[in-house]
């Protein structure tokens, strides 16, 4: 048992302080969330993606089952969108409750390509959940591996960090997704691309322009007050046309019998008083995630270029912060 009595005191002062209407929400959702991961880091709620056969598993980052519906239809690899219970509500929860010990072997033979930080935190440095110490006492018991457990660990986020869109673009993991599946000696592929997770700046990187504000911050407008739920959903949505456009080139250029396209959880723009992805949070346009099943094959219309821009090295935390995680 891990005691952060003194953290969540402090954290507790401050929304008492500064948001004293919020300060009696935060103690019983962070009560609640003691509770929940003391009972699902031993007993997950969800489908753990290693109960299916793949061989290139492709995760959009907070990807809702609607809107990947939504655009289906432009997208021919895309025949139907069918939706399972994830085991997180947020990317550290995901990838604490998808790489444990019960499934050691599969995890041997999986490269993971990963634009997520989380991946950093959890696998190499075992900072599982809860996030920033949000609860007073820490009754959790997780099984989750070490990332010398996989086969590899490419953590794309550390040395492909966009400064200008606060991000890791879609073409850099493409390319170290190609780049494995030709030359990877793995059974197994995970790349976890960051899009469409805020920032949403995908009509911005199009035009080749500075994000608004409204891009840069999506859902923390609306959580504020301002804005326009139709606006930043759009902006959500022209974000996972530009992920899904990169897909496409990958499947191209890998060969793959099994692939599945999924998330790690959802996107929340106001359902049950939510934004965004909140820990432990059970509501379905969160926890409920697409699960499309395809196939990939190499026709070598694209070469890999992995060279590492000039932020290799990035900081988690500035990484994470730039992904909305404040």
């Amino acid at each position: 048992m891990e005691t952060n009595l003194g953290a969540w005191l402090s954290e507790m002062r401050e929304h008492i302080r500064e948001r004293p209407k919020r300060a009696l929400l935060y103690v019983v959702f962070t009560l609640y969330l003691t509770i929940w991961y003391a009972v699902t880091s031993r007993w997950p709620f969800g489908k753990n993606v290693y109960r299916s056969d793949w061989d290139l598993l492709i995760i959009l980052d907070a990807c809702r089952v609607d809107a990947l519906r939504e655009v289906a239809d432009e997208y021919d690899f895309i025949e139907e969108v069918n939706s399972v219970w994830s085991v997180g509500s947020q990317s550290a929860e995901w990838m604490a409750n998808t790489f444990t010990e019960s499934w050691r072997d599969e995890i041997g033979n999986t490269t993971y390509i990963s634009g997520n930080g989380f991946s950093g935190a959890v696998l190499k440095r075992g900072r599982y959940p809860p996030a920033n110490n949000t609860i007073p006492v820490d009754f959790s018991s997780w099984s989750t591996v070490d990332e010398s457990a996989l086969n590899s660990h490419i953590e794309v986020w550390e040395t492909n960090h966009d400064e200008t869109y606060g991000s890791v673009l879609p073409g850099p993991m493409t390319d170290h997704a190609i780049e494995v599946g030709r030359n990877g000696d793995a059974n197994r592929i995970i790349a976890h691309y960051t899009q469409p997770h805020l920032p949403y700046v995908g009509t911005a990187y199009r035009e080749g322009r500075e994000a608004t504000d409204l891009e840069d911050r999506g859902y923390e407008i609306l959580e504020e007050g301002r804005g326009s739920t139709d606006e930043v959903y759009e902006a959500y949505v022209e974000t996972l046309r530009w992920v899904l456009d990169d897909v496409a080139e990958l499947l191209e250029n890998i060969d793959a019998e099994k692939v599945v396209i999924t998330s790690d959880h959802g996107e929340a723009f106001g359902e049950w008083k939510a934004y965004g992805h909140p820990e432990g949070f059970p509501h379905p346009v969160v926890r409920k995630v697409p699960w499309v099943e395809t196939t990939a094959r190499n026709e070598h219309t694209r070469e890999p270029d992995i060279e590492v821009n000039s932020t290799t090295g990035t900081d988690i935390k500035e990484h994470l912060r730039d992904l909305g995680y404040r």
